[in-house]
């Protein structure tokens, strides 16, 4: 039976917080949704005190701020990106159009149809998070989406530079100045100068996550988010220190993003709870990171490497990082999760900025149900049919004719034997 020697806050407390981030949002989003561009307008003044002329950004403005990175920077960008860009490509290449003759005369079929336009959000107003950036624009584009607009708040009171030139680098047609739930809102619903998006995707604050959530079905998103959550799953093999860092490198996201350490080794957990206090005392980030280890942090003890992969199940974290003497076993037998860090060479530093894979990714359980951001979400998977020959109608139609009948639904039933009369003269 596992242990807890570290407990997160109450999920009552989560529920009560939570709620109250609804209501706001709900409230937002009605403005929004009323008063168009004045609200939207009045909201970035109140939230980021950002109030242009314009907050879309003409070519000039982006190419400044693009002149304003130095070069190593740059590099850093398009490797990024390559990278992002090279495994999008490969998940794409997976995705093949089929039609095959399931029936003599009867031709079935899907094809993979890239949306007619995306609304990117990057977040930024507390840490300019470049990569997310990659992770949204790059694969859309890769996906072949037609119109791919990003917005991203100010930095200190200007566009962030390097968030603007990775959207115009990763592929972006327009790019806006503007955060928060204005930002989602004036994509997803269209205002006197956004036009009205398919699908939102990336990540963002409380806020942000539930402005998602209100706002889907009438467009589409990537998936439902919440605060970043990282599980390091160890044993013995390697030590306090690394799994201090790994846990307190996931916890500076956010005061409420919860980092677990799940174990089979008391020695460990003892270790790595010594060790996150001793490394809060220099993080430079530890006003974030430390509410979040305090309230949401936790501490399991397991007795066994399956009672490992079991409760590992029952999270179904966003980020698994796994550093045991059977990473692989872990991979075999792990279903839910939004992405896998497999040894201690790897971490998810790396899969947030750089190795390839997608950043965005299931939180709040959802990866039960879901992956994460990859090049099949902008893409719809849409299927046709063909029958080439009377023989074929007719003996579909003589089928589907009584399958309606079966179910009452005389309408149906006349198309199918509006076919059956037809084509069995032609056939005959």
């Amino acid at each position: 039976m596992a242990q807890w020697l570290k407990q997160a806050i109450s999920k009552q407390d989560k529920d009560e917080a939570q709620q109250q981030v609804r209501e706001t949002v709900e409230k937002l989003l009605a403005d929004i949704e009323t008063r168009g561009d004045m609200a939207v307008r009045e909201l970035s003044k109140r939230f980021d005190n950002w109030e242009p002329e314009e907050f879309k950004l003409s070519e000039a403005q982006i190419q400044a701020c693009i002149n304003r990175l130095d070069s190593g920077t740059l590099d850093d960008i398009r490797f990024a990106q390559d990278q992002i860009r090279n495994f999008a490509q490969i998940q794409r290449d997976s995705m093949k159009d089929v039609e095959e003759e399931t029936l003599p005369g009867v031709i079935l079929g899907h094809r993979h149809i890239p949306m007619n336009r995306v609304g990117s959000y990057v977040p930024g107003g507390k840490f300019p998070m470049v990569a997310s950036a990659h992770m949204s624009v790059v694969t859309a584009k890769v996906a072949g989406v037609k119109e791919i607009i990003t917005c991203a708040p100010p930095f200190q009171g200007n566009p962030a530079d390097a968030i603007v030139a990775a959207q115009s680098m990763g592929g972006a047609d327009s790019i806006y100045v503007l955060g928060g739930v204005q930002a989602v809102a004036a994509m997803a619903l269209g205002t006197e100068s956004f036009p009205a998006v398919d699908m939102l995707v990336g990540p963002g604050n409380a806020y942000v996550a539930e402005a998602k959530r209100q706002l889907y079905g009438r467009v589409g998103i990537d998936l439902f988010a919440g605060p970043t959550e990282t599980l390091v799953i160890a044993d013995e093999t390697v030590d306090g220190e690394m799994c201090a860092t790994d846990l307190l490198g996931q916890a500076e996201h956010g005061p409420t993003s919860p980092a677990v350490l799940l174990t089979n080794s008391t020695e460990l957990a003892k270790q790595t709870m010594e060790e996150v206090e001793h490394q809060l005392n220099t993080l430079s980030t530890k006003n974030t990171a430390a509410p979040a280890w305090r309230d949401y942090g936790q501490v399991i003890v397991a007795d066994s490497y399956d009672e490992m992969v079991e409760i590992a199940n029952q999270l179904a974290f966003e980020h698994v990082q796994v550093m045991t003497d059977r990473d692989d076993w872990f991979l075999e037998n792990m279903s839910n999760y939004g992405s896998l860090f497999l040894g201690p060479r790897t971490n998810v530093s790396y899969g947030d900025k750089v190795i390839g894979t997608n950043h965005t990714l299931p939180t709040l359980k959802a990866a039960r149900y879901t992956g994460g951001l990859w090049v099949g979400k902008f893409i719809k998977t849409c299927t046709y049919q063909k029958v080439l020959t009377d023989e074929a109608t007719v003996k579909v139609g003589e089928y589907c004719s009584r399958l309606c009948q079966l179910e009452g639904f005389a309408g149906h039933q006349e198309q199918a034997d509006l076919r059956v009369r037809r084509y069995r003269k032609e056939a005959a």
